[in-house]
């Protein structure tokens, strides 16, 4: 199987998993060992072709947040919401900083952890689906700073492969009272800021290991995690409106699960 193809699958991945509580990172390291793709560079790849996926939520939101952006000056709804956003930022972005070394070679090198999670994951998913404290923010513009913050912290529990951002800050916005879809809307849009800047640290970091070859590969992860994204997105927030968030949790108790047999048994 050609790198190309390779790309295209992880692309795939990336965008069909980046936006709901599966954990795309948990399923892109799981792909990459299942596709034998060891070279360091397919590490990078997983993080650079995230950026195709934050495109995906800009070009939905894209009238939203421009709105948002032009009533800043005047407005303290949308200024509040933007504060929001950076400060539930910036616990991931310090502990990313410092743990980067830890993550990337330690964590992301054991599948059985990403098994581990995928299943504890969904085991909390099914649990707050079911137990969510009573709903007081239906707003995804006027959460209050301290909600904003809490599901920032929250969101620390992402740097584990296997928890899942987008589950992590889910569970943590309605732990705080926040609407189950109004908590993914959150959680999309908190992807901004984190997703960008784990690509540009990553991207640094890594720039004297992509070749012009590279640079390709990248470009055909980045195109298809778009698309796919574009329609995860949408259904998503479809499926959460009807059933919650119980399929999900489901989805990752199986996926964990098998993951699990496969490395004890296969």
């Amino acid at each position: 199987m050609s790198d190309w193809v390779h790309a295209i699958i992880l692309g795939l991945i990336e965008g069909l998993t980046e936006f709901i509580p599966v954990s795309s990172t948990g399923m892109l390291l799981l792909a990459k060992k299942a596709l034998g793709l060891t070279d360091v560079f397919w590490d990078t790849f997983a993080v650079l072709i995230q950026l195709g996926a934050i495109m995906a939520v800009v070009a939905i939101y894209f009238r939203r947040l421009w709105n948002i952006l032009m009533m800043a000056p005047t407005q303290p709804r949308a200024r509040n919401f933007i504060l929001g956003l950076l400060i539930a930022f910036i616990p991931a972005a310090v502990a990313g900083l410092l743990l980067h070394d830890i993550i990337k070679h330690v964590l992301f090198e054991s599948p059985r952890i990403i098994c581990i999670s995928l299943i504890v994951g969904g085991v909390v998913l099914l649990l707050i689906d079911r137990f969510a404290p009573r709903v007081v923010h239906r707003d995804a513009m006027a959460l209050p700073l301290r909600t904003a913050f809490i599901i920032g912290v929250f969101q620390c529990m992402a740097l584990v492969p296997g928890v899942s951002r987008s589950g992590a800050t889910i569970v943590g916005s309605m732990l705080m009272g926040v609407e189950k879809r109004v908590a993914a809307e959150f959680s999309f849009l908190l992807a901004i800021p984190v997703m960008a800047g784990a690509f540009t640290v990553d991207a640094w970091q890594s720039r004297d290991q992509l070749s012009t070859m590279h640079i390709g590969l990248v470009a055909v992860g980045f195109v298809t995690s778009f698309l796919v994204a574009l329609l995860v997105i949408r259904g998503m927030l479809a499926i959460v409106t009807r059933q919650g968030y119980a399929p999900f949790g489901w989805l990752r108790i199986l996926i964990g699960g098998v993951g699990l047999a496969l490395l004890t048994y296969g």
